[in-house]
């Protein structure tokens, strides 16, 4: 009796759910592996834009940009490829040498391998709007999908990562890597 019940009970069980119930059962299963980790390249996570000609004063800077977070949701089953969506906070300054309350900042995403090697690489854009007096804003972008093609499914997402960073020319990059930074917020 005690083997009668539980095969019973599975044979209920199943015979309730259709063949669609049982397909959308097994498209909520969880993911196979971790998802990609994700952030921002530390040399590329933030912009100082200055009037052309400039020293690098706080009183030549126009705008100013930074990645504060980025997240991403991902899904696969099998050997399916990895689909996953992403999200980039920002925060922008406008300086005194700002000519417009608007301003647009390019940045890139780019999915690589965890040796570095880069799969494919994006650009996109985000608008700062500067409300009336305000010398600061922010704003989330989202991207719906990026795909990573898996050869397998032995492939996990861990194997990949995803990166995000502002399109610097050579001046801002070489003023990020030496360790340089102004902020519109600091001592607010």
């Amino acid at each position: 009796m005690r083997i009668i019940l539980p095969i019973l009970a599975l044979a209920l069980v199943a015979g309730c759910n259709s063949t669609k119930d049982l397909a959308e059962s097994l498209d909520s299963r969880q993911n196979a592996g971790a998802c990609p980790p994700v952030g921002s390249v530390y040399d590329a996570s933030r912009v100082v834009d200055f009037r052309d000609g400039s020293d690098e004063l706080y009183s030549d800077i126009r705008y100013t940009g930074e990645i504060t977070d980025v997240r991403s949701f991902c899904r696969y089953t099998g050997d399916n490829p990895l689909d996953a969506e992403l999200e980039v906070d920002f925060a922008f300054g406008k300086g005194a040498a700002a000519d417009a309350n608007a301003h647009d900042f390019t940045y890139w995403v780019a999915v690589t391998r965890r040796n570095g090697k880069v799969l494919a690489k994006e650009f996109y854009t985000v608008k700062a709007e500067f409300a009336g007096n305000s010398k600061l804003d922010g704003a989330t972008a989202k991207i719906d999908r990026i795909t990573i093609p898996r050869a397998d499914e032995t492939i996990a997402g861990s194997n990949f990562e995803i990166l995000v960073g502002f399109d610097l020319t050579e001046q801002e990059l070489a003023f990020n890597r030496a360790g340089k930074r102004f902020r519109m917020d600091a001592g607010s």
